[in-house]
């Protein structure tokens, strides 16, 4: 079961795993923690209270499912029952990493899904990604708070906290940290290019059917074979297309969104235009009047 042949060896790459992710910036201080079962009732887990750039292999300790300390010189991580519950919930998975990489969690405390049917890499590696509500940290509500989509997904976005990420390997765990991140920072700089294109149905149901080629479960794998994968417009698709219709708009005192004048002739359209108008339709409107003027 286990990806590395000794304790020692996994107490290393569990270390190894530390430094990535204090290197990426997943995690300043001390946040953060992640494990990694052992045997039947055994788990390494990172110690509350210590960088994860700064672990050394005697700061890890062993507890068993309940969250009880079996060795160690350290005080285990105050959030291991939220991992306890993840693996309980998914025998096939034998590592837990809860981080913070930023761009990733600017979604989860915006309270934005990561949409689906944009990125092609995201969905192979990621599928649907879901956002669980916010629990206290450290709280043995967390993992019950996880526990409705930890069946169809190896990553979860916790509500206003971090992501969780769990996997059958611990390097693929932490891959997955990095790709959820990446995929949310192309989305903010997609954003301020003010359009998406997303994938048709067809091109999705080819990207599912793909990874059931691949061996990676899917929870839309039985959608692909009837060639029924819907891609409807999302929360993060939606806000992109309404703030690019807003693009060189104001908001007024009275909260009522005005264009922002540049000229005499855009500030006498601007106060006649709607507010639903946007910003192309006042560039036509002047573009328009100003031919008018100079054919007359």
């Amino acid at each position: 079961m286990n990806e590395f042949p000794s304790e020692f060896k996994l107490k290393e790459a569990m270390c190894d795993v530390g430094r990535k992710i204090w290197l990426k910036g997943f995690c300043a201080g001390n946040e953060g923690n992640h494990s990694y079962r052992i045997g039947k009732d055994r788990f390494l887990c990172t110690p509350t209270g210590i960088s994860k750039g700064e672990l050394r292999a005697d700061d890890l300790c062993v507890v068993d499912g309940n969250g009880k300390q079996l060795a160690g010189k350290r005080k285990r991580t105050s959030e291991f029952l939220m991992h306890a519950a993840i693996y309980k919930a998914r025998p096939d998975c034998n590592a837990v990493i809860h981080s913070h990489p930023p761009h990733a969690t600017a979604f989860a405390i915006a309270g934005v899904d990561l949409p689906t049917c944009i990125h092609p890499e995201a969905e192979v590696f990621l599928g649907p990604v879901k956002t669980a509500h916010y629990v206290t940290p450290g709280d043995t509500r967390l993992g019950e708070s996880l526990l409705p989509y930890v069946k169809d997904s190896n990553v979860i976005l916790m509500g206003n906290h971090g992501i969780v990420s769990f996997h059958p390997t611990l390097e693929q765990a932490y891959y997955n940290l990095e790709i959820v991140d990446a995929y949310a920072r192309i989305l903010l700089l997609t954003k301020s290019l003010g359009s998406v294109r997303t994938l048709t149905s067809d091109e999705m149901t080819e990207l599912v059917q793909l990874k059931a080629r691949f061996g990676i479960p899917d929870p839309r794998a039985e959608d692909a074979k009837k060639g029924a994968i819907a891609c409807g417009a999302s929360d993060y698709v939606s806000r992109v297309n309404t703030e690019s219709g807003m693009r060189g708009r104001m908001m007024g005192d009275a909260g009522i969104s005005a264009v922002q004048p540049q000229n005499p002739l855009e500030r006498a359209i601007a106060e006649l235009t709607p507010n639903q108008y946007t910003e192309a339709d006042i560039e036509q409107l002047v573009q328009i009047i100003t031919n008018q003027i100079m054919a007359a």
